[in-house]
């Protein structure tokens, strides 16, 4: 007996260290444990922020592509922020969407044309307001070192696939490579011998995704090669709506079954896009079912909720916190030990 009890006494121990280890790691290590088991994980709906969070509310909370932004999509309990990448006249990696400065800066012109130095004294601008920020474009390093440890941080490379180990040096130079997802678009064998050897530049310790849209690839065998060929944690995929059509009632051909099974067998998350893209219509890359569906008709379930019923683990918006929001209250979400991260109450969902 007396041999059961200290059994049992030191079961309860190890537990108890157990939990206060795993308690104590940090918040973006939480999440990579996640991020690198997906089929341990099935039951929760990570979401990534679309430009680092800022787009929600109407572009008018945030500056995009800001660190002020990704304080907010922290806070709010977002796994991962998505920036992009460019450079500056002197080589520099910079944090900025288009190529011109004009629609989230003070300043004018192209991003190329301007040193890291002049970039410098570009204030940063809210969209939806049009209010300067005292906040500056960020370097890709300043962005990196704002995020590590707390979150993911998906890399959009608006340069060329040759570019990405570049971005990668700046994130192994901190520490932190592992924390750091790129992607590339695949669509055929050639684009996916291009791509790999790329990676194999870069070396291991990154993570790195595929995307793969409808319009270019109809069979989800493909995504299967592409498994083969980089053995992802994660694969975007997109459905693509190019005119004004219904709601797609399947997620088209790649949110498919087979696609489900792949992705189990292959222990990789699906990752759906419902973020709105500009002069574009609503939805564009989610069969219409994106986040003017979620939010402007206040349909949640029919955007958010229909893509985890298809068995996407991530989903990329531009309402981050809504989007939380509905799938904590909907039994989508498992909180983070040692976060103070909760589940809402059924009752706070007042939208379905």
């Amino acid at each position: 007996m007396r041999t059961i009890w200290l059994s049992l006494l030191l079961c309860t121990a190890l537990a108890a260290v157990s939990g206060q280890a795993f308690a104590g790691e940090s918040r973006a290590r939480q999440i990579l444990d996640r991020f690198e088991h997906a089929n341990q994980w099935r039951d929760h709906v990570m979401v990534a922020a679309h430009r680092a969070g800022s787009m929600q509310a109407g572009k008018t909370l945030y500056a995009e592509n800001s660190r002020a932004a990704v304080e907010g999509s922290i806070a709010m309990g977002a796994e991962i922020v998505e920036v992009d990448i460019r450079r500056s006249k002197d080589g520099a990696f910079v944090v900025m969407h288009d190529s011109w400065l004009d629609r989230t800066t003070t300043c004018k012109g192209e991003v190329v044309k301007y040193t890291l130095a002049e970039l410098k004294a570009c204030r940063l601008v809210i969209e939806g307001t049009r209010a300067v920020t005292d906040e500056r474009v960020s370097t890709l390093r300043e962005m990196l070192l704002a995020t590590r440890d707390r979150i993911l941080i998906n890399l959009d490379n608006k340069l060329d696939v040759g570019d990405l180990p570049g971005m990668i040096a700046v994130a192994r130079d901190l520490g932190m490579a592992d924390q750091v997802i790129v992607k590339e678009n695949l669509w055929n064998q050639t684009r996916i011998a291009t791509v790999k050897a790329a990676m194999a530049a870069i070396g291991g310790g990154v993570q790195f995704m595929p995307i793969i849209a409808d319009d270019a690839v109809h069979d989800a065998g493909f995504a299967e090669t592409v498994d083969h060929a980089f053995s992802p944690r994660a694969i975007e995929l997109i459905n693509w709506r190019a005119g004004a059509e219904t709601l797609t009632e399947t997620g088209g051909p790649l949110f498919s079954t087979r696609m489900r099974a792949a992705a189990v067998r292959g222990n990789w998350h699906i990752w759906a896009d419902t973020y709105a893209i500009v002069n574009k219509p609503g939805g564009f890359l989610a069969g219409g079912r994106g986040d003017e569906l979620a939010v402007q008709a206040s349909l949640p379930r029919e955007a958010w909720g229909f893509w985890a019923d298809r068995g996407a683990t991530i989903i990329q918006t531009d309402e981050p916190k809504a989007a939380i929001d509905w799938l904590s209250a909907n039994g989508f979400r498992v909180p983070y030990a040692g976060t103070g991260e909760r589940i809402e109450p059924a009752a706070t969902a007042s939208i379905n």
